[in-house]
């Protein structure tokens, strides 16, 4: 589960003020967080079915954003991708 402070860090750190959090790369560290929050949970209950649709899910949303961010500012995205330490 991610706290309000984590979402305000996650904010101020990639967003463009302190109340940006709908920005493309916003969302995608919030969802990153999230993602990576639920890792270990599915280390443990590998047979836990329901929560990896929802899992899966997450990862598709946060695939279509990185896709959408990518197109519009090329520039920034592999900055982006390095600082979240995501694969590309």
């Amino acid at each position: 589960m991610i706290t309000k402070e984590d979402t305000a860090l996650l904010t101020k750190q990639y967003g463009k003020n302190e109340k940006d959090s709908g920005s493309t790369p916003v969302q995608i560290a919030i969802l990153t967080k999230r993602i990576n929050n639920l890792m270990p949970h599915f280390e443990k209950h590998i047979h836990d079915y329901h929560s990896n649709r929802g899992l899966l899910k997450l990862i598709g949303q946060r695939r279509s954003l990185l896709k959408y961010y990518a197109k519009t500012d090329a520039d920034k995205y592999g900055d982006f991708i390095k600082s979240l330490g995501l694969r590309k």
